[in-house]
């Protein structure tokens, strides 16, 4: 027995909007617990500072400092000068923005890198009448 097509869609928006409604309970959830867990945070690193120490050992478990350090530019064009001058392909991500590669192939059709994999499928997208 094959479901009616009208049936299905409307499932697939009915599951697609409690999906949403779950979505946000725990975005508003988890950004609460998020709060406690930094404030909580600010005061173990407090902690280390008042006694000039990096982590300390408790009967619930231990607790440590550490540096967490970010890179990144507010010049493109000069670290990709620095980038090629220095030979160091490396200090980038091994990534493809999609949708520009999309748009250079659709400029391009006759151009295609060596290497490229291209994965396609069909999706559905539903929208309410």
């Amino acid at each position: 027995m094959q479901v009616p097509i009208e049936k299905l869609t409307k499932t697939y928006i009915k599951i697609r909007e409690k999906r949403k409604v779950l979505s946000e309970e725990f975005k508003e959830k988890d950004s609460k617990l998020l709060g406690q867990l930094n404030k909580v945070s600010q005061a173990l690193l407090a902690h280390c500072d008042e006694h000039g120490v990096t982590g300390a050992k408790t009967t619930e478990g231990q607790f440590y400092r550490t540096v967490k350090q970010r890179y990144w530019t507010s010049d493109w064009e000069q670290m990709y000068k620095f980038v090629l001058e220095h030979e160091a392909p490396e200090l980038m991500e091994k990534r493809l923005n999609q949708t520009n590669m999309r748009q250079f192939l659709e400029e391009n059709p006759d151009l295609l890198p060596k290497g490229l994999n291209v994965d396609s499928e069909y999706t559905i997208s539903v929208r309410k009448p």
